[in-house]
């Protein structure tokens, strides 16, 4: 696990593999996070009340949901995506 950047690094089989997932030969594809139910109701709590989230909001919900503030920046970024789609 890459703990600096919150993902699990995910064999790719061979470089043809990798190439034909869109990245560079030797490189490794990060694995999608799956959030627990309990993680998401409590980011879609904190997404209900503001859209963004500072530095130190970020890294107050990362440390209770035992996830990366990277982890939480990106779900944030993809939510206010998923919400500009649904207007």
């Amino acid at each position: 696990a890459d703990e600096s950047s919150g993902y699990e690094s995910e064999s790719t089989g061979g470089d043809r593999a990798a190439a034909a997932a869109g990245g560079t030969r030797g490189r490794q594809r990060r694995a999608r996070t799956a959030f627990t139910s309990e993680q998401v109701c409590r980011l879609e709590k904190t997404f209900q009340r503001q859209k963004y989230l500072g530095a130190s909001e970020r890294r107050k919900l990362a440390a209770a949901l035992q996830l990366s503030e990277i982890q939480i920046k990106t779900w944030f970024q993809n939510r206010r995506m998923k919400l500009k789609r649904q207007i």
